[in-house]
């Protein structure tokens, strides 16, 4: 299984610190949030991108991709009928395409953007998640040219009104019909499943391409009592040949605590038997 982390625990640190430290204690993979780089992604020079990635190669680790894509620059919205913000919110995405390439090969955008895909404006949930597609199936050309996959994330109905289910997401993905646009699977998002997680993997496990990993409160694992042992057995079996990232919400046990406890519980929920 391979293990990553989310960089934004590690608020504060020096970005070669948190590398260093991430695969100091067993994680071969680093998902980034764009903001933790720079207030508008965009603005990332070259030679920048080319440090990162380089700080990433000389402490082995592997760059895995974005997530938190749309918390900065402020105001942007994929779904809202104002024509001209959402061609700048899509412009936007398009630019973390170029990022996520250029910080490593093969990157996944896990597209998660609650406040900034649900319906507002008066739009309808059916017309919001129409212009939700319609946006990915524009840039799909784009991610696949620059070879990043962008991961429709399915999220509960307290945070969107926008694709609530895995089934949603599959749905999505297979009418777009890109191998650029696929989906994941989050164990804190999959809060209103209806079906067992093991049996979502199973039935979707084609088209997903990424996994999150994090108590239902948002907590790091082993604080709670999510049982991960049967997802993460189910994708050993499966051949998962994807990613394990850590997401964290609740920051306040600190990164190194975090950071450790979370590899070495679910390293030994992996090796139990039954």
């Amino acid at each position: 299984m391979r293990h990553a982390i989310c960089n934004e625990i590690f608020q504060g640190w020096p970005f070669a610190d948190a590398a260093k430290f991430a695969r100091s204690i067993g994680y071969t993979g680093l998902e980034i949030a764009p903001f933790t780089l720079a207030e508008n992604p965009a603005d990332i020079s070259a030679a920048q991108r080319q440090e990162y990635r380089d700080i990433l190669k000389s402490e082995g680790l592997t760059f895995v991709g974005l997530h938190w894509l749309m918390v900065s620059p402020k105001g942007l919205h994929v779904t809202t009928p104002d024509a001209a913000l959402r061609e700048r919110s899509w412009l936007h995405i398009r630019n973390l395409i170029d990022l996520c390439a250029d910080l490593g090969t093969h990157g996944v955008m896990v597209f998660g953007s609650p406040a900034q895909r649900s319906t507002t404006g008066g739009a309808t949930v059916q017309e919001a998640t129409a212009r939700y597609q319609e946006g990915l199936k524009d840039v799909a050309a784009q991610a696949e040219h620059r070879g990043v996959t962008i991961l429709i994330e399915a999220l509960p109905v307290n945070q969107s009104n926008v694709v609530n289910s895995l089934a949603e997401a599959a749905s999505m993905v297979r009418q777009i019909g890109s191998p650029a646009i696929q989906t994941m699977f989050d164990t804190h998002n999959a809060v209103d499943e209806t079906e067992p997680h093991t049996a979502l993997i199973e039935k979707y496990f084609d088209v997903i391409r990424h996994v999150h990993v994090n108590e239902m409160d948002g907590r790091h694992p082993g604080m709670g009592d999510y049982d991960f042992k049967p997802v993460l057995q189910t994708l050993e079996r499966l051949d998962y040949q994807g990613w394990v990232s850590l997401e964290a919400f609740d920051f306040s046990f600190g990164a190194e605590r975090i950071a450790r406890e979370s590899i070495h519980y679910l390293s030994g929920e992996l090796t139990k038997q039954g």
